[in-house]
């Protein structure tokens, strides 16, 4: 049977995807109201990220355990490789590590650096070469070859959500000051920092798209594109992709999901970069 691929909700893997390439999902959570809600499984409110009181959390050891476990038995023994969001950003890999451990070596966890599609391009890495037919050490081998192929930046709209998350690394000088800031964020081994610092949000927009189109160059790439509670942005980043990158196929549009929204706050957008290998 082939290595069967684990993600979590942050990846933002449309379910065709999933389900076209077998990946299993984990729920991260949204604690809001004293009600702890699974992200992708229950209901959670459409501005969950407009409500000050909400918190997030790492998938739990024992959702973990069961997807693991059934994944290795689905798998006939050939094995699970586990991609999560960076463990800069979320307690999951560390409970996926520990996780795993009780359960055995057959059971790899890869530490994606990043989150959105940037980890599910890496679980999508991960599940070709299982369907491929590849062996566990070679599954798992694809999956981290991956992760430096990935590129994700962010600009945010509001940066009160920002404040309070504490998921941006040395961003506590320029947050406390800043007025009208519109900054561009990337991630960096692992870590949300920031890019650049810019006045207004088309400006902000533009100078993403430009380290995008600096980031492929001349090469191939897969692109994704996620917003909160902006689809008209999503639209026009995707135009702007078109016309800077015209040999790239269409972004995957996805929102970027409860989790990750009460971190970064409405009107944000993303771009997700995959470069060919």
């Amino acid at each position: 049977m082939p290595v069967v691929v684990v993600t979590d909700s942050s990846s933002r893997l449309p379910d065709d995807l999933r389900r076209k390439w077998g990946i299993r999902q984990v729920p991260l959570h949204i604690l809001l109201d004293d009600a702890d809600l699974r992200d992708g499984i229950d209901e959670v409110p459409d501005d969950v990220h407009l409500r000050p009181g909400a918190t997030t959390a790492a998938a739990t050891p024992a959702e973990l355990a069961e997807v693991y476990r059934q994944a290795l038995n689905d798998s006939g023994g050939d094995g699970v490789v586990a991609v999560h969001l960076s463990a800069a950003l979320s307690g999951t890999v560390g409970a996926a590590e520990a996780t795993a451990a009780e359960i055995g070596p057959a059971i790899r966890v890869v530490d994606s650096r990043s989150t959105a599609m940037n980890t599910g391009f890496v679980a999508l890495a991960a599940a070709r070469a299982a369907a491929d037919g590849a062996d566990l050490d070679t599954v798992t081998q694809a999956a981290a070859a991956a992760v430096s192929r990935n590129h994700g930046f962010i600009v945010v709209h509001r940066l009160d959500n920002l404040r309070r998350s504490g998921r941006i690394g040395g961003a506590a000088a320029w947050l406390g000051t800043a007025l009208s800031l519109k900054p561009l964020l990337r991630i960096d081994d692992g870590k949300l920092v920031l890019a650049q610092r810019v006045r207004t949000a088309s400006k902000a927009v533009a100078a993403m798209i430009d380290r995008v189109g600096d980031v492929v160059g001349d090469r191939s790439a897969t692109l994704a594109v996620h917003h909160v509670a902006n689809p008209d942005g999503a639209d026009a980043v995707v135009a702007a992709l078109a016309e800077r990158l015209p040999a790239c196929e269409p972004p995957i549009v996805t929102d970027l999901g409860p989790v990750l929204a009460s971190h970064v706050g409405a009107g944000a957008l993303a771009v997700c970069v995959e470069v060919a290998g």
